[in-house]
């Protein structure tokens, strides 16, 4: 579902409503049925997702005791295995990748670019950056976490600082972070080859992203960003509409286009920033999630709550697919979500090509 806003002082007898809007007060709704319908099947595809990734595992739970459990009605076996051992590992693979999905989403939207994800300007490898110096420096789970946090602000703020020049524009911070990205990736090898084994191999596990050993407490910090970032993303989703057409065009509607760009762009670091924090640097979900998103809505540009849902079910299935799948031994989720999106982007490049 699409809004438009009417003012007040417009809302008048006279005015004119778009065809098939429903008047609320002063907002005028458009429904979008497709995206309706869209974002509906995926909300029943994440449930179903998370609903077998608890069920199956070494020890099976039946569905309806994976039900009653969650509802704390289970015998206490099943509400040990759901309530503590594999709901807090599932609910955290759908925050995280609604985190991503999300920031993907507004980086897409302001760069105008289906590249123009965290993974490829340079923001994931300033998180990782910062969370590869607190495993070296010896620093605990939490201090990796706020590491890598404020390695992706760093590294955003000084992206966009040498991408502004008379406002930023999208190819400008797309090209200044793919060198951003470069150095980085450097900066992280050099710290890796200059560690103990020990630290090295903790670092490069956790470089690859995974939910396992994730709980409440990894959960609960992202519950809460998504919560207060998404009135900010609700904010800036219509008049991001409008930049994608140009901001001369933006501007001639009214739009601050600069101030709405920070503001996504601030969205989507700290989105980026918590999301890897709880599960580290998960490759190309930010990536693919938007444009699958778009596709399934058929959206003439990138829709949020689709690409929120999209990353949700993409990472939960692809966590579910390394612990129950793939034999011999169970994988972390961002090998599988790195062959996944190696595929896209292929798919992606060779479309473009022609």
């Amino acid at each position: 579902m699409t809004r438009t806003e009417t003012p007040r002082s417009a809302a008048g007898p006279g005015r004119v409503r778009p065809r098939g809007a429903l008047r609320v007060g002063p907002w005028s709704l458009r429904p979008a049925p497709r995206a309706l319908v869209t974002g509906v099947a995926l909300v029943l595809v994440a449930f179903a997702v998370a609903v077998a990734a608890i069920s199956t595992g070494e020890f099976t739970v039946p569905v309806p005791d994976v039900l009653t459990a969650l509802f704390g009605q289970g015998t206490p076996v099943a509400e040990l295995i759901v309530g503590k051992l594999r709901a807090p590992r599932v609910v955290t693979g759908l925050l995280v990748g609604a985190a991503f999905g999300l920031s993907g989403a507004l980086f897409q939207s302001v760069t105008r670019n289906p590249l123009g994800s965290p993974d490829f300007i340079g923001f994931t490898a300033g998180a990782s950056t910062g969370g590869i110096l607190a495993v070296v420096t010896g620093g605990t789970a939490v201090q990796v976490a706020g590491g890598s946090m404020v390695g992706c602000v760093l590294t955003a703020a000084l992206v966009y600082g040498l991408a502004f020049r008379r406002g930023v524009q999208g190819y400008r911070l797309v090209l200044v972070g793919i060198g951003a990205n470069a150095l980085l990736i450097s900066v992280n090898s050099y710290l890796l080859t200059r560690a103990n084994i020990n630290d090295a191999a903790t670092a490069g596990a956790w470089l690859t992203g995974s939910l396992g050993g994730r709980g409440w407490d990894h959960a609960v910090p992202v519950g809460l960003a998504l919560a207060a970032l998404l009135p900010v993303c609700a904010y800036v989703s219509r008049p991001m509409r409008m930049i994608e057409m140009g901001d001369d065009t933006a501007r001639s509607m009214g739009i601050d286009v600069e101030v709405v760009r920070a503001a996504a762009v601030t969205a989507g670091v700290l989105l980026c920033g918590v999301a890897t924090a709880a599960a580290g640097p998960v490759a190309f979900v930010a990536l693919a999630a938007p444009q699958l998103a778009r596709r399934l809505t058929r959206s003439p540009g990138v829709t949020l709550t689709a690409s929120a849902l999209v990353g949700a079910v993409l990472l939960t299935l692809s966590d579910l697919v390394a612990q129950r799948l793939i034999a011999p031994q169970q994988l972390p989720v961002g090998v599988v979500t790195a062959a996944i999106g190696g595929v896209y982007l292929a798919l992606l490049l060779r479309k473009d090509r022609h």
